[in-house]
């Protein structure tokens, strides 16, 4: 197999927000950068954020960034680390005020400030009132952002590798990071990309469920390869299913469609969030939201000839508003639906939406494992942010508005240190009159590659098993699970493995190359239903996105603490939940109430 092999100082996985504001900043320090992207960087999933990102601005009402922090914790239902909490809070505005800087073209309030929208789980004065801290780009927020960072990495000089596949990391003879085998999507080629420091910022894997509101390229592609490389995912039994998808397709309805005043109502007509959460209503955390509308529908009023959805109605609002504030929202509606939501109610249901665990890291974006003590450990050269990341900001639920304020406080927080360790290593080098670089260690991705190189094709096809994947999750690990859902769903991820190990490819298909990139994103997708199922079945309790009903209550005497998943014999370990913020007093956990 020839190899073409490409030397950078640092490479970035993924050309999403997270990836391309850690590209921006690193190349503005001078450093030679390549983001190795599966699409075209402006169609990363991040174009898809439609609400907004928190930032405790006060543009509409008094607020602060201790408010925005204690309902990220709150929101967590306090499975997040509040240290990590903290500085995500404390970064909002100048994060926001820079994304204004690079181009972001947010909406404006009639005095020219940025424009804020409720959104659920946020309140003023530690739970007192709701609160209106979203900046918005009307409901294109995340697009807005992509492309901003997109063309202020094309100034800056950022180099591309656009279209190609990322398939594993690549070790040398001392087992550090050193590299990354990837593969030409256009041609089939493999080259290795060298560098000490490798940034994973390639998304979640919603598509391990059938009804998700990701796009078909969220694979779990990073999640794959850490895995591979003996690292641990953390917290993967926290899944968020979004309250409002598009009623039996999955797209996302977004949360500003209740930020700016849309009721959720079921057959009879009722507001029914008023019964789940007096306060809040139809804006509590999403968890609740989503939960809620299950148990309407399963008790019987759902609406729709199958009563199998409730509807999301602003038929009160007026025209204005939805064209101006939700013009993305109402063409979805429009193409999917057939509905224009200024005449009559979308039909939604929860669908997968974001993937609370991911590789954890601490606060600078440096990936951590245990050591044979339990100490956290950094790996050295290798880093994580984003959604493929588990900082953890989220916790056991995720506040909506945060999502792409933790790609970018995260990704330029991450930039900073890379370019230190840049900064530092280099200094050595000229110290010790330049060390020369270790080979890189191929052989186990070059079996994975002969893996599917064979030219007798199998009946059993990936599609099949894919959409088998699919449904055993969404039936065994959903908005609600139990010990017989979760083990009836492992006993199938087994029998799909079998299936998948037995799966071959004909090379001399026409679209090979495409057949090749369906089973590495198979394989990564099988071992993320992996780690969700094992981490579900082992946390006994109900808290945040993960709802046992074998288990209804919160357990924090016990699951105070976060999962860490291992594919080396599906071994479970676990670490405390960080509770010392640097700057403010500690929230301790207290029932979760809206």
């Amino acid at each position: 197999m020839k190899l073409d092999t490409h030397t950078f100082d640092a490479l970035i996985l993924g050309g999403g927000g997270a990836g391309l504001r850690s590209a921006l900043a690193l190349t503005l320090a001078g450093h030679q950068v390549a983001v190795v992207s599966k699409v075209f960087p402006t169609r990363s999933h991040t174009v898809a954020a439609q609400g907004g990102i928190n930032a405790a601005l006060g543009n509409i009402t008094e607020d602060n960034w201790e408010w925005h922090m204690y309902d990220t914790i709150k929101g967590s239902d306090f499975l997040g680390d509040q240290d990590a909490i903290e500085f995500m809070c404390r970064e909002a505005a100048d994060i926001v005020r820079e994304l204004e800087h690079f181009g972001v073209p947010f909406s404006r309030l009639e005095n020219g400030k940025i424009y804020q929208r409720a959104f659920g789980g946020q309140n003023l004065n530690f739970g007192q009132e709701q609160a209106h801290r979203t900046c918005a780009a009307a409901d294109r927020t995340g697009h807005a952002i992509l492309h901003s960072l997109y063309q202020q990495n094309l100034h800056a000089g950022t180099r591309f590798f656009d279209e190609y596949y990322a398939l594993d990391l690549l070790k040398d003879t001392h087992g550090n990071i050193g590299g990354l085998m990837v593969m030409n999507i256009h041609d089939g080629r493999y080259h290795v990309l060298q560098s000490r420091h490798i940034l994973i910022a390639t998304g979640g894997a919603g598509q391990v469920f059938r009804n998700n509101t990701n796009a078909s390229i969220n694979t779990g592609d990073g999640l794959g390869m850490v895995l591979r490389a003996g690292l641990p995912l953390q917290d993967m039994e926290f899944w968020q299913f979004h309250p409002t998808g598009v009623a039996g397709k999955g797209m996302l309805i977004s949360e500003a469609v209740r930020g700016e005043g849309g009721v959720l109502k079921n057959s009879l007509g009722e507001d029914f969030m008023q019964r789940y959460a007096p306060h809040a209503k139809d804006l509590a955390s999403r968890d609740v939201v989503a939960r809620a509308i299950a148990i309407e529908v399963k008790e019987g009023r759902g609406c729709g000839p199958n009563k199998d959805y409730v509807l999301l109605d602003l038929t009160h609002l007026d025209d204005a508003t939805i064209k101006q504030r939700l013009p993305g929202i109402r063409d979805i509606s429009l193409t999917f639906l057939g509905v224009d939501p200024a005449v009559e109610p979308m039909p939604v249901f929860p669908t997968c939406h974001y993937m609370m665990g991911g590789i954890p890291t601490d606060i600078h974006g440096r990936v951590v494992t245990p050591d044979e003590n339990g100490e956290q450990q950094i790996v050295k050269g290798l880093y994580a942010v984003g959604e493929c990341a588990c900082v953890s900001v989220h916790g056991a639920n995720r506040l909506g508005g945060n999502s792409l304020l933790d790609i970018v406080v995260f990704g330029r927080e991450a930039a900073k240190t890379i370019s230190h360790e840049l900064h530092q290593n280099r200094r050595e080098k000229t110290q010790q009159a330049g060390s020369p670089e270790t080979a890189l260690c191929l052989d186990a991705v070059r079996q994975r590659i002969a893996r599917w190189q064979n030219p007798a094709p199998s009946t059993d096809t990936l599609a099949a098993i894919r959409k088998a994947l699919q449904h055993t999750m969404e039936m065994g690990c959903g908005v609600f699970r139990n010990q017989a859902s979760m083990q009836h769903a492992l006993q199938q991820l087994l029998l799909l493995q079998q299936r998948l190990e037995q799966v071959t490819l004909s090379d001399h298909s026409q679209v090979f190359n495409l057949q090749r990139l369906a089973a590495y994103e198979l394989e990564n997708l099988l071992a993320v239903a992996f780690a969700t199922v094992h981490s579900a079945l082992n946390r006994t309790e109900s808290r945040g996105a993960h709802s046992r009903v074998d288990y209804p209550q919160r357990d924090d005497s016990a699951w105070l603490r976060h999962t860490l998943y291992f594919s080396a014999g599906h071994r479970l370990d676990y670490k405390p939940v960080n509770l010392h913020p640097k700057h403010h007093a500690a929230f301790a956990p207290t029932a979760r109430t809206y």
